[in-house]
């Protein structure tokens, strides 16, 4: 029974599985013809290309981020419409950079993309902001900034977003971050918590 079938009766099979017809395995999806126009394009900017499990990921020059994501934004050939999520990776060596990474999606081309810097730790933790490309961009970059310390330039509105306001113990996904934090909550919000008030305002 295929998805239609099920569609049009409302029920599968107990065992069956449901097939899409003329889908490509995630596993076996051919690279992103995305990230050759990349490199066509950037040149040295694009510093490598990979694809693991069938997506695409593209390691860029962090000076020429923006410039990148714009074109991939704006070019009519890609038409990455869509900022599925802003995030970031701190891995347990301490001599590997932090990642930053955009996941990008083409809505008309039916692509993904997966976009990464990498800041070398011993140096400012800084790249541009995309929020002038996507909205969706705001509240992903603050939350990065919150719990990594990654500041983005020419965010409007660059703050603490998860963390209060009044939080100045770190960055609470860092791997230098003990598990039990740097500090008690402070007292009047250890009062309201007890209290069952809201801290939110």
């Amino acid at each position: 029974m295929n998805r239609f079938e099920i569609l049009r009766t409302g029920r599968a099979g107990s065992n069956e599985q449901v097939a899409t017809p003329g889908a490509v395995s995630h596993r076996d999806a051919p690279p992103n013809p995305s990230a050759a126009a990349l490199s066509d394009k950037f040149g040295s900017a694009i510093q490598r290309r990979e694809v693991i499990w069938g997506e695409t990921i593209v390691y860029v020059d962090p000076a020429k981020v923006h410039d990148i994501i714009r074109w991939l934004h704006d070019d009519p050939s890609q038409q990455y419409d869509f900022l599925s999520d802003v995030t970031a990776v701190e891995y347990r060596d301490a001599e590997v950079p932090i990642e930053v990474v955009w996941h990008l999606r083409s809505l008309p081309y039916r692509r993904f993309l997966r976009v990464k810097v990498q800041l070398p730790k011993g140096q400012p933790l800084e790249v541009a902001s995309v929020y002038d490309i996507y909205r969706a961009a705001d509240w992903l970059e603050r939350e990065c900034y919150d719990m990594f310390g990654i500041r983005f330039r020419g965010h409007p509105d660059l703050r603490r977003i998860l963390m209060w306001e009044q939080y100045k113990e770190g960055f609470p996904l860092r791997k230098d971050f003990p598990l039990r934090g740097y500090a008690e909550l402070p007292e009047d919000m250890r009062k309201r918590l007890s209290l069952g008030e809201r801290t939110g305002e």
